[in-house]
């Protein structure tokens, strides 16, 4: 489960590499906020899957939340829920505009949701199976 939780960290970071350095798309502020968090869960998980070491699990569940918080919100912004005046994306790309899908269809924010939350279930059932 660990090694899952690591694998689906580091095709999301990679993913996101790939999408501004080799696609040129530059991200947005909460786009950078959930880099900020998926980034380190990728070496933090590596390396604990790599020592199999459960004591990593408490610190990436806070990494993992963060960063699913963020894209919850993200994709509010993107369908629209939260209105324009209080959107955090004022300079640079927006948050919401067509650019924030990838193949002009999927939105990058779920994408990052449903990474976030699939780490979170893995390290759930990680503690779950330790603690019976």
């Amino acid at each position: 489960m660990l090694f899952a939780a690591w694998i689906v960290a580091l095709a999301s970071s990679l993913g996101a590499v790939f999408i501004g350095e080799v696609m040129g798309q530059v991200p947005c502020e909460l786009c950078w906020f959930q880099r900020a968090f998926m980034f380190p869960l990728a070496l933090m998980l590596g390396i604990a899957t790599y020592r199999a070491d459960r004591a990593v699990l408490p610190y990436a569940f806070t990494l993992a939340s963060a960063g699913w918080a963020i894209a919850l919100y993200h994709l509010t912004i993107y369908f629209g829920v939260v209105p324009e005046a209080i959107q955090p994306c004022g300079s640079g790309p927006s948050c919401s505009d067509a650019e924030m899908t990838l193949f002009g269809q999927l939105p990058i924010p779920l994408l990052s949701l449903v990474a976030f939350t699939a780490i979170l279930l893995f390290l759930v059932l990680i503690n779950r199976r330790f603690k019976s």
